[in-house]
């Protein structure tokens, strides 16, 4: 079939991190796996292609030829049925109320497993990244101020291998980098893909085509976008989110079965259920007061309780101190023991946690403050400030943190929000079906 497609021999390769490599998370456990061969596309499927079969473009940047964006997992699996139907395959899923179907044996276009996608990603490599060395901005689409390393350098980033350099600010034309070791373009960075997979810990004792945990409530996506960090664009970093999760630097590249496909059926369902009737809770961490200011006008528009979480150890008044204290506690994963206890959170149904964005991700007073109630069936509808990165990949160590909560679409804003901040909120609330008084 002429669609492109590259075709990925069958193989064996080391799937995850050694334990030294920097920036690693727990999640990445190494294991050795076989994948069959299977056919990919050496690009992300671009808006063009995206809308001349679903009809319509959702994407935050416009053009033909940039990567399609801000589709769910949903949206990702209907696309590959649709084209399948298109040219005359098999489509690969059957999609039902609440649960998809995965036809292993279908010959037409699908999602990469997670096992797939970073061996084809890999290209051979061992590496943290497929160039075999650092990112650069030249290499690929990413925040390009924050190369690999950058975290623990930031005063002296003449030790790093590759330099600070353009941050875009945009997803850019598919392609426009140098490709790996087998003709892939945009591995990292553009925008994350999806794939198969639930997420949780690998199953080391499944080693030959394994398609992820058995049951979950969030799906992989992979390679980071063009606003992360380097770090989470590693070759072995994990993200995950619900399927109806959509962001602006999120789309998918397709694939489809070789001559030697897996045979069996395989179903994915979405069980997670909210909560309704309870109160609402705002509860943030705020160093600088961005954050807080952004707290206090949403409390004063809806009936909600509101909390501010304060570390027992606060971080320094100084803004380059704490942006050392900050990586530190990342890089270590630490849970900072939080002055607030709330009493009684199961009268809560509905959580706005609101944080800024440190170094990508939440700062980790917030993952002690998920980590200490049980968020099954609530709503999680985060607010961050940022400086540029939105919410980088702070959606998905919420994900990860409250595995069985809801996750509404959240809210980012630069700094303190400027002139349109109260008009955003609302749209916002509104959005996520909350009434203002």
């Amino acid at each position: 079939m002429n669609d492109g497609f590259i075709l990925i021999k069958d193989g064996s390769f080391e799937m995850g991190s050694p334990e030294d490599e920097n920036w690693r998370i727990d999640d990445e456990k190494k294991h050795n796996v076989t994948v069959s061969a299977f056919y990919i596309d050496p690009l992300e499927t671009v808006q063009e292609d995206y809308e001349t079969i679903m009809g319509s473009d959702p994407s935050t940047f416009d053009g033909d030829v940039l990567p399609v964006d801000n589709i769910s997992w949903l949206d990702a699996v209907q696309y590959a049925n649709a084209r399948s139907r298109a040219v005359g395959l098999t489509p690969a899923y059957t999609i039902g109320d609440g649960e998809v179907v995965w036809n292993r044996s279908a010959n037409g276009y699908r999602l990469p497993t997670e096992a797939e996608w970073e061996y084809a990603c890999r290209a051979g490599t061992q590496t943290p990244f497929n160039t075999e060395h650092s990112l650069s901005a030249d290499d690929a689409n990413f925040y390009g101020h924050y190369p690999y390393e950058i975290e623990e350098n930031y005063f002296d980033d003449e030790v790093l291998e590759a330099r600070p350099g353009e941050y875009r600010q945009t997803t850019v034309k598919v392609g426009s980098f140098e490709p790996n070791a087998w003709g892939l373009y945009d591995c990292h960075g553009n925008v994350n893909e999806w794939c198969w997979d639930y997420y949780g810990e690998y199953d080391t004792s499944k080693a030959a085509d394994p398609t992820g945990a058995e049951n979950g409530t969030r799906h992989i996506y992979r390679g980071g976008g063009w606003n992360d960090f380097a770090k989470n664009m590693r070759s072995a970093y994990r993200a995950a989110g619900q399927a109806d999760m959509k962001s602006c630097n999120l789309g998918v590249r397709l694939v489809r079965n070789a001559d030697n496909a897996p045979d069996g059926k395989l179903t994915a369902k979405e069980n997670v259920k909210p909560e309704k009737g309870g109160k609402v809770l705002i509860a943030y961490f705020s160093r600088s007061g961005n954050t807080r200011d952004i707290a206090n006008n949403i409390h004063s528009r809806i009936d909600a309780d509101i909390v501010e979480l304060t570390p027992v150890k606060p971080y320094s008044d100084d803004y380059n101190t704490v942006l050392m204290e900050a990586q530190e506690d990342q890089h270590k994963q630490a849970r900072p023991e939080l002055n607030e206890h709330i009493d009684n959170m199961e009268q809560y149904d509905t959580i706005l946690p609101g944080y800024p964005n440190w170094w990508a991700y939440i700062p980790m007073p917030i993952a002690t403050f998920l980590e200490s109630y049980d968020f099954s069936g609530k709503t999680m509808i985060p607010f961050c400030s940022h400086g540029g990165g939105r919410f980088g990949q702070s959606l998905t160590a919420i994900a990860k943190l409250a595995p069985d909560s809801v996750i509404g679409e959240g809210l980012s804003v630069h700094y303190s929000g400027g002139d349109t901040v109260d008009d955003d909120i609302s749209e916002w609330l509104r959005k996520n079906g909350i009434d203002e008084k």
